[in-house]
């Protein structure tokens, strides 16, 4: 069943499954594009959605600098809602020497992210969330508190490949936990609003989730982030925004910054601040009808994934990580 915001956003974005990159710089080392939210960066199995790595040799076939050994190759990646400044390498050398070399080349790189105002405890004016970062069983990631679990349990079986989500647990006397990496994300606050917070930031490491995982454990879920019960999706997107990216070419020695703001409304929404905001369409259950075409009325809880579900019992909430009892829950 697809997610009532994936639904809703190919009813009414209107370049669903053809967002555009922008090519700002090229050269036979490397590539900076500007990506949109919505695109992905690479495929992931099973998955047919166009994306960053594809547009761009799209591009290259169509100027004709594609060639069998000067081709795209990812160096970072960007989450799929993110939008923003990243590069590619042109040849597999150029992808290992950048990608060899990236913290030493790598001068700054800078986000801007709109996030929920937290009901109490509010971060300072700037400063340091270092927090390691676990991954649950949606291989999203959080920063695991005293007492969470994973949520399920296998034997082991000589042989067997790990999934994803197995290859982030450990296991000890037969029981699995959650490995953690380290994460630390520097903040900045540009604009402090009545409800929304626009945020700078920047990272020591690039763990898949680290913003939206750091700001969230702090209270802040960043505006239209499903994955981490957002209550206000202002955009129509997530808003995170890759802004700035700043380093020394690793061939030519050069210094270069590409910069591309943020959508304009971000901080005039932030500045105003919104006391009443329109429920997300995955929370608001009215534009969400089950698969069946009838209301959850009086059949459980429906779900923002369009699915009728009875309410979660205690057992079926035991031994679930925070993030999969939301799911469960239907928060």
């Amino acid at each position: 069943m697809v997610k009532a915001s994936t639904q809703y956003k190919r009813e009414h974005k209107a370049d669903y499954g053809h967002e555009r990159i922008t090519v700002l710089y090229e050269d036979q080392y490397l590539m900076i594009i500007n990506k949109p939210s919505g695109m992905l960066t690479v495929p992931y199995p099973g998955s047919r959605a166009r994306t960053a790595l594809d547009a761009v040799e799209q591009y290259m076939r169509k100027h004709g600098t594609w060639a069998p050994g000067h081709k795209p190759f990812t160096v970072h990646r960007l989450d799929r809602d993110t939008s923003g400044v990243m590069m590619f390498a042109m040849t597999e050398s150029a992808q290992k020497k950048i990608m060899d070399t990236w913290h030493q080349m790598v001068t700054e790189r800078l986000y801007r992210a709109v996030a929920e105002n937290p009901a109490q405890g509010m971060l300072p004016d700037f400063g340091l969330i270092d927090a390691p970062l676990a991954y649950n069983a949606h291989n999203i990631g959080f920063v695991p508190k005293e007492g969470d679990t994973p949520s399920a349990e296998r034997p082991r079986k000589n042989g067997a490949e790990d999934s994803v989500y197995e290859k982030h647990l450990q296991w000890h006397n037969g029981r699995a936990q959650f490995k953690t990496v380290t994460a630390r994300t520097h903040f900045r606050v540009v604009v402090r609003g009545s409800t929304h917070t626009l945020f700078e930031l920047s990272l020591d490491t690039g763990r898949k989730n680290q913003i939206r995982a750091h700001l969230a454990s702090k209270g802040y879920p960043l505006a239209g982030d499903e994955n981490y019960r957002a209550d206000t999706d202002p955009f129509g997107r997530l808003a995170l925004h890759a802004r700035t990216l700043e380093f020394n070419h690793p061939f030519t020695g050069e210094h270069m910054k590409f910069e591309e703001p943020e959508p304009d409304n971000w901080q005039a929404y932030v500045e105003k601040g919104d006391p009443k905001p329109a429920l997300p369409v995955w929370k608001d259950r009215t534009t969400v009808k089950a698969a069946s075409g009838k209301t959850g009325a009086g059949r459980g809880i429906q779900h923002g994934d369009g699915h009728i579900k009875k309410p979660a019992s205690r057992k079926q909430l035991a031994g679930l990580d925070f993030i999969a009892r939301g799911k469960l829950r239907g928060k």
